[in-house]
């Protein structure tokens, strides 16, 4: 519980993400057996490590999270900035 208010992220975004994932993989590696969940809010993707224990309860194991990088860039909001916005975005959409 410290560790993840060190990172900063809301006990109650941790639990969400675990009960209602946007996205989960089984674990590898090190964490083969337990699961991971991943759910973005705003620009932090948090990610939640758990595992069943031998009576089959559910453990957190860790907790963290990114920041989400944006794919396209601002748009700009005023004159010519607004023709290289659409120039970098067919960029971005036609490469």
């Amino acid at each position: 519980m410290d560790r993840m208010r060190e990172r900063g992220i809301k006990q109650g975004n941790a639990w969400a993400t675990w009960r209602n994932p946007e996205q989960s993989r089984s674990g590898t590696g090190s964490r083969q057996g337990a699961w991971v969940y991943y759910k973005t809010w705003g620009n932090q993707k948090i990610e939640v490590v758990a595992k069943q224990n031998e009576r089959r309860e559910w453990v957190i194991i860790s907790v963290w999270s990114d920041t989400v990088s944006k794919r396209f860039p601002a748009a700009p909001t005023t004159g010519e900035g607004k023709t290289s916005f659409l120039k970098s975005l067919i960029k971005i959409l036609f490469k």
